[in-house]
Protein backbone atom coordinates (compact mmCIF):
# COMPACT_ATOMS: atom_id res chain seq x y z
CA UNK A 1 0.00 0.00 0.00
CA UNK A 2 1.35 3.41 -0.94
CA UNK A 3 1.33 5.92 1.92
CA UNK A 4 2.36 9.54 2.38
CA UNK A 5 2.88 10.01 6.09
CA UNK A 6 4.85 13.20 5.39
CA UNK A 7 1.44 14.84 5.08
CA UNK A 8 -0.02 14.89 8.62
CA UNK A 9 -3.63 14.90 7.41
CA UNK A 10 -5.73 14.04 4.39
CA UNK A 11 -8.67 16.27 3.42
CA UNK A 12 -11.62 14.31 2.05
CA UNK A 13 -14.68 16.15 0.76
CA UNK A 14 -17.97 14.48 -0.17
CA UNK A 15 -19.89 16.10 -3.02
CA UNK A 16 -22.92 13.78 -3.26
CA UNK A 17 -25.06 12.01 -0.70
CA UNK A 18 -27.28 10.28 -3.27
CA UNK A 19 -27.92 10.18 -6.99
CA UNK A 20 -29.86 13.36 -7.69
CA UNK A 21 -27.98 15.51 -5.17
CA UNK A 22 -26.84 19.05 -5.97
CA UNK A 23 -24.94 18.93 -9.27
CA UNK A 24 -22.84 21.99 -8.42
CA UNK A 25 -21.72 20.81 -4.96
CA UNK A 26 -18.78 18.62 -6.11
CA UNK A 27 -17.65 21.33 -8.52
CA UNK A 28 -17.60 23.85 -5.67
CA UNK A 29 -15.62 21.47 -3.46
CA UNK A 30 -13.01 20.93 -6.15
CA UNK A 31 -12.74 24.61 -7.00
CA UNK A 32 -12.32 25.52 -3.32
CA UNK A 33 -8.87 23.95 -3.42
CA UNK A 34 -9.45 22.67 0.10
CA UNK A 35 -9.59 18.92 -0.58
CA UNK A 36 -7.16 16.16 -1.50
CA UNK A 37 -9.85 13.59 -2.29
CA UNK A 38 -13.36 14.06 -3.68
CA UNK A 39 -15.81 11.31 -2.77
CA UNK A 40 -19.24 10.86 -4.33
CA UNK A 41 -21.74 8.55 -2.62
CA UNK A 42 -24.50 7.95 -5.16
CA UNK A 43 -26.02 4.60 -4.27
CA UNK A 44 -29.06 3.71 -2.18
CA UNK A 45 -31.43 0.77 -2.32
CA UNK A 46 -33.84 2.77 -4.50
CA UNK A 47 -30.94 3.74 -6.77
CA UNK A 48 -30.08 0.10 -7.34
CA UNK A 49 -33.66 -0.53 -8.43
CA UNK A 50 -33.48 2.35 -10.91
CA UNK A 51 -30.14 1.14 -12.28
CA UNK A 52 -31.47 -2.40 -12.57
CA UNK A 53 -34.40 -1.12 -14.63
CA UNK A 54 -32.04 0.82 -16.90
CA UNK A 55 -29.75 -2.17 -17.35
CA UNK A 56 -32.73 -4.37 -18.24
CA UNK A 57 -33.36 -2.11 -21.24
CA UNK A 58 -29.69 -1.52 -22.15
CA UNK A 59 -26.92 -3.93 -21.07
CA UNK A 60 -24.42 -1.05 -21.40
CA UNK A 61 -26.28 1.03 -18.82
CA UNK A 62 -26.56 0.53 -15.07
CA UNK A 63 -24.16 3.18 -13.78
CA UNK A 64 -24.71 6.72 -12.51
CA UNK A 65 -24.48 8.85 -15.64
CA UNK A 66 -24.16 12.08 -13.62
CA UNK A 67 -20.56 11.15 -12.80
CA UNK A 68 -19.05 11.17 -16.32
CA UNK A 69 -20.80 14.51 -16.87
CA UNK A 70 -19.17 15.81 -13.67
CA UNK A 71 -15.73 14.75 -14.94
CA UNK A 72 -16.27 16.91 -18.02
CA UNK A 73 -16.99 19.90 -15.77
CA UNK A 74 -13.93 19.48 -13.53
CA UNK A 75 -11.39 18.19 -16.05
CA UNK A 76 -9.44 21.46 -16.12
CA UNK A 77 -9.36 21.57 -12.32
CA UNK A 78 -7.96 18.03 -12.35
CA UNK A 79 -5.14 19.29 -14.55
CA UNK A 80 -4.37 22.30 -12.38
CA UNK A 81 -4.74 20.28 -9.15
CA UNK A 82 -2.58 17.37 -10.18
CA UNK A 83 -2.77 15.61 -6.81
CA UNK A 84 -6.58 15.57 -6.66
CA UNK A 85 -8.08 12.10 -6.44
CA UNK A 86 -11.69 10.97 -6.85
CA UNK A 87 -13.41 7.97 -5.27
CA UNK A 88 -17.00 7.09 -6.12
CA UNK A 89 -19.48 4.23 -6.22
CA UNK A 90 -20.93 5.65 -9.45
CA UNK A 91 -20.14 2.33 -11.13
CA UNK A 92 -23.40 1.04 -9.70
CA UNK A 93 -24.32 -2.21 -11.44
CA UNK A 94 -21.86 -1.69 -14.31
CA UNK A 95 -18.50 -0.27 -13.11
CA UNK A 96 -16.72 -1.46 -16.25
CA UNK A 97 -18.99 0.54 -18.57
CA UNK A 98 -18.67 3.56 -16.31
CA UNK A 99 -14.85 3.32 -16.36
CA UNK A 100 -14.89 2.99 -20.14
CA UNK A 101 -16.99 6.14 -20.60
CA UNK A 102 -14.99 8.09 -18.02
CA UNK A 103 -11.76 7.02 -19.68
CA UNK A 104 -12.96 8.45 -22.99
CA UNK A 105 -13.92 11.75 -21.34
CA UNK A 106 -10.60 12.08 -19.54
CA UNK A 107 -8.64 11.11 -22.65
CA UNK A 108 -10.46 13.79 -24.65
CA UNK A 109 -9.55 16.32 -21.92
CA UNK A 110 -5.81 15.53 -22.27
CA UNK A 111 -5.89 13.39 -19.13
CA UNK A 112 -5.46 10.07 -20.88
CA UNK A 113 -2.33 9.34 -18.88
CA UNK A 114 -3.96 9.27 -15.43
CA UNK A 115 -4.63 5.89 -13.81
CA UNK A 116 -8.31 4.97 -13.47
CA UNK A 117 -9.20 2.09 -11.18
CA UNK A 118 -12.35 0.00 -11.56
CA UNK A 119 -13.48 -2.22 -8.71
CA UNK A 120 -16.20 -4.85 -9.03
CA UNK A 121 -16.93 -8.30 -7.65
CA UNK A 122 -19.86 -7.05 -5.62
CA UNK A 123 -22.41 -8.26 -8.19
CA UNK A 124 -23.60 -11.61 -6.86
CA UNK A 125 -26.79 -11.90 -8.94
CA UNK A 126 -25.48 -14.82 -11.06
CA UNK A 127 -24.66 -16.76 -7.88
CA UNK A 128 -27.94 -16.53 -5.97
CA UNK A 129 -29.48 -19.68 -7.44
CA UNK A 130 -26.31 -21.71 -6.88
CA UNK A 131 -25.91 -20.48 -3.34
CA UNK A 132 -29.54 -21.25 -2.57
CA UNK A 133 -29.15 -24.77 -3.96
CA UNK A 134 -26.01 -25.25 -1.86
CA UNK A 135 -27.84 -24.25 1.29
CA UNK A 136 -26.42 -20.78 1.78
CA UNK A 137 -28.80 -18.87 4.06
CA UNK A 138 -30.21 -16.02 1.98
CA UNK A 139 -33.33 -15.43 4.04
CA UNK A 140 -34.51 -11.85 4.47
CA UNK A 141 -32.48 -10.38 7.32
CA UNK A 142 -35.49 -8.55 8.80
CA UNK A 143 -38.45 -10.83 8.13
CA UNK A 144 -36.77 -14.24 7.95
CA UNK A 145 -38.66 -15.01 4.73
CA UNK A 146 -36.91 -17.71 2.66
CA UNK A 147 -35.63 -16.57 -0.70
CA UNK A 148 -37.14 -19.43 -2.72
CA UNK A 149 -40.44 -17.64 -3.30
CA UNK A 150 -38.80 -14.78 -5.23
CA UNK A 151 -35.58 -16.37 -6.48
CA UNK A 152 -36.60 -16.28 -10.14
CA UNK A 153 -37.47 -12.56 -10.07
CA UNK A 154 -34.22 -10.86 -9.04
CA UNK A 155 -32.76 -8.18 -11.29
CA UNK A 156 -29.80 -7.17 -9.10
CA UNK A 157 -27.96 -8.42 -6.03
CA UNK A 158 -24.89 -6.69 -4.69
CA UNK A 159 -22.71 -7.30 -1.64
CA UNK A 160 -21.50 -4.28 0.32
CA UNK A 161 -17.72 -4.43 -0.08
CA UNK A 162 -15.23 -2.64 2.14
CA UNK A 163 -12.36 -0.18 1.90
CA UNK A 164 -9.41 -2.49 1.24
CA UNK A 165 -9.71 -2.61 -2.57
CA UNK A 166 -10.13 1.18 -2.64
CA UNK A 167 -6.94 1.59 -0.62
CA UNK A 168 -5.17 -0.89 -2.91
CA UNK A 169 -6.34 1.01 -5.98
CA UNK A 170 -4.97 4.26 -4.60
CA UNK A 171 -1.78 2.48 -3.63
CA UNK A 172 -1.41 1.54 -7.29
CA UNK A 173 -1.68 5.20 -8.25
CA UNK A 174 -5.39 5.36 -9.03
CA UNK A 175 -6.45 8.98 -9.45
CA UNK A 176 -10.05 8.08 -10.21
CA UNK A 177 -11.47 5.04 -8.40
CA UNK A 178 -14.84 3.75 -9.61
CA UNK A 179 -16.58 1.08 -7.56
CA UNK A 180 -19.84 -0.79 -7.48
CA UNK A 181 -21.60 -1.31 -4.15
CA UNK A 182 -19.36 -0.54 -1.20
CA UNK A 183 -20.26 0.44 2.34
CA UNK A 184 -20.77 4.21 2.46
CA UNK A 185 -18.04 4.88 5.03
CA UNK A 186 -15.53 2.87 2.99
CA UNK A 187 -15.30 5.69 0.44
CA UNK A 188 -13.53 7.73 3.13
CA UNK A 189 -11.73 4.96 4.98
CA UNK A 190 -10.06 3.68 1.81
CA UNK A 191 -8.23 6.93 0.95
CA UNK A 192 -7.28 7.51 4.61
CA UNK A 193 -5.90 3.98 5.03
CA UNK A 194 -3.90 4.32 1.80
CA UNK A 195 -2.57 7.74 2.76
CA UNK A 196 -1.33 6.70 6.20
CA UNK A 197 -0.50 3.07 5.44
CA UNK A 198 -2.66 1.73 8.26
CA UNK A 199 -2.79 -1.97 8.96
CA UNK A 200 -6.23 -3.56 8.71
CA UNK A 201 -6.11 -4.64 12.35
CA UNK A 202 -5.45 -1.09 13.57
CA UNK A 203 -9.00 -0.87 14.83
CA UNK A 204 -9.00 2.55 16.56
CA UNK A 205 -7.75 4.28 13.41
CA UNK A 206 -10.08 2.34 11.14
CA UNK A 207 -12.97 3.17 13.44
CA UNK A 208 -12.06 6.87 13.52
CA UNK A 209 -11.89 7.24 9.75
CA UNK A 210 -15.11 5.22 9.39
CA UNK A 211 -16.84 7.72 11.68
CA UNK A 212 -15.55 10.54 9.48
CA UNK A 213 -16.91 8.69 6.45
CA UNK A 214 -20.28 8.16 8.10
CA UNK A 215 -20.50 11.85 8.99
CA UNK A 216 -19.86 13.12 5.46
CA UNK A 217 -21.51 10.31 3.45
CA UNK A 218 -24.87 12.14 3.24
CA UNK A 219 -23.40 15.37 1.95
CA UNK A 220 -25.00 18.53 3.29
CA UNK A 221 -26.85 16.72 6.09
CA UNK A 222 -23.79 17.39 8.26
CA UNK A 223 -23.38 21.01 7.16
CA UNK A 224 -26.87 22.31 7.92
CA UNK A 225 -29.14 20.29 5.67
CA UNK A 226 -32.09 18.61 7.42
CA UNK A 227 -31.01 20.41 10.58
CA UNK A 228 -33.81 20.85 13.11
CA UNK A 229 -32.66 24.47 13.53
CA UNK A 230 -33.03 25.05 9.80
CA UNK A 231 -34.01 28.72 10.22
CA UNK A 232 -30.57 29.44 11.72
CA UNK A 233 -28.70 28.11 8.69
CA UNK A 234 -26.88 30.88 6.80
CA UNK A 235 -27.33 31.01 3.02
CA UNK A 236 -28.99 27.59 2.61
CA UNK A 237 -29.10 28.12 -1.16
CA UNK A 238 -25.29 28.14 -1.14
CA UNK A 239 -24.82 25.43 1.45
CA UNK A 240 -21.30 24.03 1.52
CA UNK A 241 -20.71 20.29 1.35
CA UNK A 242 -18.56 18.63 4.00
CA UNK A 243 -14.83 18.18 4.29
CA UNK A 244 -13.34 15.71 6.76
CA UNK A 245 -9.71 16.41 7.60
CA UNK A 246 -8.50 13.04 8.85
CA UNK A 247 -5.39 12.81 11.02
CA UNK A 248 -2.92 9.94 11.37
CA UNK A 249 -4.57 8.75 14.60
CA UNK A 250 -7.96 8.44 12.89
CA UNK A 251 -9.47 11.54 14.48
CA UNK A 252 -10.95 14.14 12.17
CA UNK A 253 -12.27 17.65 11.85
CA UNK A 254 -15.52 18.29 10.00
CA UNK A 255 -15.88 21.61 8.17
CA UNK A 256 -17.23 23.17 4.99
CA UNK A 257 -15.49 25.30 2.35
CA UNK A 258 -14.62 28.85 3.36
CA UNK A 259 -17.36 31.34 2.47
CA UNK A 260 -20.00 28.71 1.77
CA UNK A 261 -23.45 28.59 3.37
CA UNK A 262 -24.64 26.20 6.04
CA UNK A 263 -23.22 25.54 9.47
CA UNK A 264 -21.15 22.94 11.31
CA UNK A 265 -21.84 22.65 15.03
CA UNK A 266 -21.62 19.92 17.63
CA UNK A 267 -25.41 19.73 17.62
CA UNK A 268 -25.97 19.12 13.92
CA UNK A 269 -22.91 16.87 13.62
CA UNK A 270 -24.33 14.80 16.48
CA UNK A 271 -27.61 14.44 14.57
CA UNK A 272 -25.75 13.01 11.60
CA UNK A 273 -23.64 10.76 13.84
CA UNK A 274 -26.72 8.76 14.86
CA UNK A 275 -28.45 8.99 11.48
CA UNK A 276 -29.56 5.56 10.21
CA UNK A 277 -27.95 3.85 13.19
CA UNK A 278 -29.60 0.85 14.84
CA UNK A 279 -27.14 0.09 17.66
CA UNK A 280 -24.77 3.03 18.38
CA UNK A 281 -22.40 0.68 20.17
CA UNK A 282 -22.05 -1.51 17.07
CA UNK A 283 -22.11 0.33 13.75
CA UNK A 284 -21.19 -2.54 11.43
CA UNK A 285 -19.03 -2.09 8.34
CA UNK A 286 -17.08 -4.65 6.29
CA UNK A 287 -13.84 -3.28 7.79
CA UNK A 288 -14.58 -2.63 11.47
CA UNK A 289 -17.48 -2.64 13.92
CA UNK A 290 -17.50 0.90 15.30
CA UNK A 291 -18.59 1.90 18.80
CA UNK A 292 -20.10 5.35 18.37
CA UNK A 293 -20.83 5.72 22.09
CA UNK A 294 -17.19 6.59 22.76
CA UNK A 295 -17.03 9.38 20.15
CA UNK A 296 -16.39 12.90 21.44
CA UNK A 297 -17.46 16.01 19.48
CA UNK A 298 -15.72 19.31 20.20
CA UNK A 299 -16.46 22.73 18.70
CA UNK A 300 -13.08 23.82 17.34
CA UNK A 301 -13.93 27.27 16.02
CA UNK A 302 -16.64 28.57 13.76
CA UNK A 303 -18.02 25.81 11.50
CA UNK A 304 -15.41 23.31 12.67
CA UNK A 305 -16.06 20.24 14.83
CA UNK A 306 -13.36 17.86 16.03
CA UNK A 307 -14.28 14.19 16.16
CA UNK A 308 -12.21 11.84 18.31
CA UNK A 309 -12.37 8.84 20.59
CA UNK A 310 -13.92 6.28 18.24
CA UNK A 311 -13.27 2.68 19.20
CA UNK A 312 -13.87 -0.49 17.27
CA UNK A 313 -13.91 -4.25 17.16
CA UNK A 314 -13.01 -6.62 14.39
CA UNK A 315 -15.59 -6.97 11.60
CA UNK A 316 -18.28 -9.63 11.88
CA UNK A 317 -17.15 -11.59 8.84
CA UNK A 318 -20.55 -11.03 7.27
CA UNK A 319 -21.48 -8.86 4.31
CA UNK A 320 -24.86 -7.37 3.60
CA UNK A 321 -26.41 -8.19 0.24
CA UNK A 322 -28.81 -5.63 -1.21
CA UNK A 323 -31.01 -7.24 -3.83
CA UNK A 324 -33.90 -6.02 -5.96
CA UNK A 325 -36.61 -8.21 -7.52
CA UNK A 326 -39.56 -7.62 -9.83
CA UNK A 327 -42.80 -7.26 -7.95
CA UNK A 328 -45.42 -6.60 -10.61
CA UNK A 329 -46.60 -3.16 -11.73
CA UNK A 330 -47.39 0.06 -9.93
CA UNK A 331 -48.80 3.55 -10.49
CA UNK A 332 -49.81 6.62 -8.49
CA UNK A 333 -52.28 9.36 -9.36
CA UNK A 334 -52.99 12.71 -7.68
CA UNK A 335 -55.71 15.34 -7.78
CA UNK A 336 -56.34 18.42 -5.66
CA UNK A 337 -59.59 18.61 -3.67
CA UNK A 338 -60.87 21.90 -2.19
CA UNK A 339 -63.83 23.25 -0.25
CA UNK A 340 -65.78 22.19 2.80
CA UNK A 341 -65.22 18.61 3.89
CA UNK A 342 -62.23 18.40 1.55
CA UNK A 343 -60.76 15.40 3.36
CA UNK A 344 -64.03 13.45 3.36
CA UNK A 345 -64.55 14.16 -0.33
CA UNK A 346 -61.00 13.11 -1.17
CA UNK A 347 -61.24 9.83 0.69
CA UNK A 348 -64.59 9.11 -0.93
CA UNK A 349 -63.04 9.82 -4.33
CA UNK A 350 -60.24 7.38 -3.58
CA UNK A 351 -62.69 4.65 -2.65
CA UNK A 352 -64.69 5.44 -5.77
CA UNK A 353 -61.69 4.95 -8.06
CA UNK A 354 -60.79 1.60 -6.51
CA UNK A 355 -64.41 0.42 -6.69
CA UNK A 356 -64.61 1.30 -10.39
CA UNK A 357 -61.43 -0.68 -11.04
CA UNK A 358 -62.93 -3.63 -9.15
CA UNK A 359 -66.18 -3.45 -11.13
CA UNK A 360 -64.07 -3.52 -14.29
CA UNK A 361 -62.86 -6.94 -13.18
CA UNK A 362 -59.65 -6.15 -11.36
CA UNK A 363 -59.24 -6.72 -7.63
CA UNK A 364 -55.91 -4.99 -7.08
CA UNK A 365 -53.31 -6.69 -4.90
CA UNK A 366 -52.31 -3.52 -3.03
CA UNK A 367 -53.72 -0.02 -2.83
CA UNK A 368 -53.20 3.07 -0.68
CA UNK A 369 -55.37 6.18 -0.48
CA UNK A 370 -53.72 9.24 1.12
CA UNK A 371 -54.88 12.79 1.82
CA UNK A 372 -51.83 15.03 1.81
CA UNK A 373 -52.62 17.91 4.09
CA UNK A 374 -54.70 15.79 6.47
CA UNK A 375 -51.87 14.17 8.45
CA UNK A 376 -51.41 11.17 6.17
CA UNK A 377 -47.69 11.80 5.64
CA UNK A 378 -46.98 11.49 9.37
CA UNK A 379 -50.16 10.00 10.84
CA UNK A 380 -50.67 10.33 14.57
CA UNK A 381 -47.69 12.61 15.17
CA UNK A 382 -49.59 15.89 15.56
CA UNK A 383 -53.36 16.09 16.02
CA UNK A 384 -55.32 17.81 13.26
CA UNK A 385 -56.90 20.85 14.96
CA UNK A 386 -59.02 22.05 12.05
CA UNK A 387 -60.60 20.31 9.09
CA UNK A 388 -58.48 21.18 6.05
CA UNK A 389 -60.06 23.27 3.30
CA UNK A 390 -57.82 21.72 0.68
CA UNK A 391 -55.93 18.45 0.33
CA UNK A 392 -54.16 16.49 -2.37
CA UNK A 393 -55.58 13.05 -2.97
CA UNK A 394 -52.92 10.48 -3.85
CA UNK A 395 -53.92 6.95 -4.83
CA UNK A 396 -51.20 4.30 -5.30
CA UNK A 397 -51.64 0.72 -6.45
CA UNK A 398 -49.58 -2.38 -7.18
CA UNK A 399 -50.58 -5.61 -8.88
CA UNK A 400 -48.87 -8.48 -10.71
CA UNK A 401 -50.98 -7.70 -13.80
CA UNK A 402 -50.02 -4.73 -15.93
CA UNK A 403 -53.51 -4.56 -17.43
CA UNK A 404 -55.01 -4.12 -13.96
CA UNK A 405 -52.72 -1.20 -13.15
CA UNK A 406 -53.35 0.37 -16.55
CA UNK A 407 -57.09 0.24 -15.91
CA UNK A 408 -56.52 2.07 -12.62
CA UNK A 409 -54.58 4.77 -14.50
CA UNK A 410 -57.67 5.47 -16.62
CA UNK A 411 -59.98 5.95 -13.64
CA UNK A 412 -58.41 9.14 -12.23
CA UNK A 413 -59.59 11.58 -14.91
CA UNK A 414 -63.30 10.70 -14.61
CA UNK A 415 -63.25 12.13 -11.09
CA UNK A 416 -63.31 15.62 -12.63
CA UNK A 417 -66.97 15.28 -13.66
CA UNK A 418 -68.05 12.01 -12.03
CA UNK A 419 -66.69 12.43 -8.52
CA UNK A 420 -67.48 14.57 -5.47
CA UNK A 421 -67.55 18.37 -5.91
CA UNK A 422 -64.31 20.26 -5.34
CA UNK A 423 -62.00 18.26 -7.60
CA UNK A 424 -59.86 21.21 -8.61
CA UNK A 425 -57.96 19.66 -11.49
CA UNK A 426 -54.93 17.52 -11.98
CA UNK A 427 -52.05 17.60 -9.55
CA UNK A 428 -50.46 15.30 -12.11
CA UNK A 429 -51.46 14.05 -15.54
CA UNK A 430 -52.78 10.58 -16.23
CA UNK A 431 -50.41 8.19 -14.45
CA UNK A 432 -48.59 5.43 -16.27
CA UNK A 433 -48.02 1.86 -15.20
CA UNK A 434 -44.39 1.20 -14.40
CA UNK A 435 -42.49 -1.84 -13.14
CA UNK A 436 -42.62 -2.35 -9.40
CA UNK A 437 -39.48 -3.47 -7.62
CA UNK A 438 -39.07 -4.78 -4.09
CA UNK A 439 -36.03 -4.85 -1.85
CA UNK A 440 -34.39 -7.91 -0.35
CA UNK A 441 -31.62 -7.75 2.25
CA UNK A 442 -29.58 -10.73 3.42
CA UNK A 443 -26.29 -11.48 5.20
CA UNK A 444 -23.64 -13.78 3.75
CA UNK A 445 -20.17 -14.89 4.75
CA UNK A 446 -17.55 -12.45 3.48
CA UNK A 447 -15.52 -15.41 2.19
CA UNK A 448 -18.11 -15.94 -0.54
CA UNK A 449 -17.23 -12.67 -2.30
CA UNK A 450 -13.92 -11.63 -3.87
CA UNK A 451 -13.43 -8.00 -4.98
CA UNK A 452 -11.73 -7.49 -8.35
CA UNK A 453 -9.54 -4.52 -9.17
CA UNK A 454 -8.53 -3.32 -12.64
CA UNK A 455 -6.21 -0.30 -12.94
CA UNK A 456 -5.48 1.19 -16.38
CA UNK A 457 -4.80 4.60 -17.84
CA UNK A 458 -7.80 6.62 -18.93
CA UNK A 459 -6.70 6.21 -22.55
CA UNK A 460 -6.58 2.42 -22.13
CA UNK A 461 -10.06 2.42 -20.61
CA UNK A 462 -11.33 4.49 -23.53
CA UNK A 463 -10.34 1.67 -25.86
CA UNK A 464 -11.63 -1.24 -23.79
CA UNK A 465 -14.08 -3.27 -25.81
CA UNK A 466 -17.69 -2.74 -24.75
CA UNK A 467 -19.49 -5.79 -23.47
CA UNK A 468 -22.74 -6.52 -21.62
Amino acid sequence: MMSDTSQPTIRIGNGAGFWGDNLDAPVALVKSGEIDVLTLEYLAELTLAILAHQRSKDPGAGYVNDFPELLERIAQEMISQGDLRIVTNAGGLNPRACARRCGAILDHANLGHIPVAMMDGDDVLPRLATWSAEGVDLSHMETGQPIASVLDRFVSANAYLGARPIAEAMGQGGKVVITGRVADASLTLGPAAAHFGWDWDDLPRLAGASVAGHLIECGAQVTGGLWSGWDDVADPAGIGYPIATVAADGSSTIKKPEGSGGLVTVANVAEQLVYEIDDPSCYRTPDVDVDLTTVELIQDGEDRVRVRGATGRGPSGKLKVAAVYRDGWTASGMVAVVGRNAEDKARAAGRLVLERVKRAGFDLADSLVECLGANDVAPGVVPLLHAPYEVVLRISVRDPRRVAVERFCREIAPLITAGPPGIAGYASGRPSARPAFAYWAALIDASLVSPRLDVRTAAEWANVEARP
